[in-house]
């Protein structure tokens, strides 16, 4: 049976709590009493010992990253241009930090 504490707990012994579910144990967060969050430990990742060439290939194949089609020099020179001929924005920043929340 999980072991159940208070948010309250949770935040001030929340290292303890890590260590107790690494030891294979379950930790259910209460908010006024009722299950809120349940901290559990996370299966291992089966590439843990993947090179990262390895490691590229699989996100490739899965389709999470796609190749560079131009080479590292092709790529300083756009990103110079891009350098040169940038103008600010007005709000950019504004704009940034509410698509963040």
């Amino acid at each position: 049976m999980p072991r159940k504490v208070s948010l309250y707990e949770a935040k001030t012994k929340l290292s303890a709590l890590v260590r107790q579910v690494r030891e294979g144990g379950t930790v259910v967060i209460t908010v006024h009493g009722v299950p809120a969050a349940e901290l559990r430990a996370i299966e291992p990742a089966a590439a843990k010992n993947q090179t990262l060439a390895e490691r590229i290939a699989d996100l490739e194949a899965q389709g999470v990253i796609t190749p560079a089609k131009a080479s590292p020099r092709e790529f300083a020179k756009v990103l110079r241009d891009i350098r040169k001929n940038a103008k600010p924005v007005p709000g950019a920043l504004k704009r940034f930090l509410d698509e963040r929340d």
